[in-house]
């Protein structure tokens, strides 16, 4: 069982604080910048940042559905930790400066693969995948804050 890892990025035009924030608030922009991708989305617990527990499923294709109970934690200034009480995905949101009225969002989400072939296939295909639906996300996250 191998670990797989789909990362993205995007410079967005807030300043850091800003769109940290944003990402934080499971209440409400959370729920505004989820794709398509993303269903049957629910704060179960918190709603604002370490301590929030939300659930959302999560089609990755046609035939891949993950349901998803996630814990957030915020380990350091800066960064959001969704941890899936589900399965062994975990996603990092890392915030910084870039420069003046301008953020850098990095989203990395790791998780065990499959084994064998099939194995060999998520890790070729599924961070690519992954990364589409976050582009989107981010897309989203960058229209709503930079309003």
């Amino acid at each position: 069982m191998a670990q797989v890892e789909a990362t993205t990025e995007r410079i967005i035009s807030a300043d850091a604080e800003k769109v940290f924030d944003a990402l934080a608030d499971y209440e409400n922009t959370r729920a505004k910048v989820l794709p398509e991708h993303f269903s049957e989305y629910k704060v179960l617990e918190g709603g604002d940042g370490e301590g929030t527990v939300v659930h959302w499923k999560l089609q990755a294709t046609s035939k891949r559905i993950r349901d998803c109970v996630l814990e957030v934690t915020e380990p350091t200034e800066g960064r959001l930790v969704e941890k899936d009480r589900n399965s062994s995905m975990a996603t990092t949101w890392t915030v910084t400066p870039a420069g003046e009225g301008k953020s850098k969002v990095v989203v990395s989400t790791v998780w065990n693969g499959a084994g064998g072939i099939g194995g060999f296939f998520e890790k070729t295909f599924a961070p690519k995948g992954l990364g589409r639906i976050y582009d989107a996300l981010l897309a989203k996250l960058a229209a709503e804050v930079e309003k």
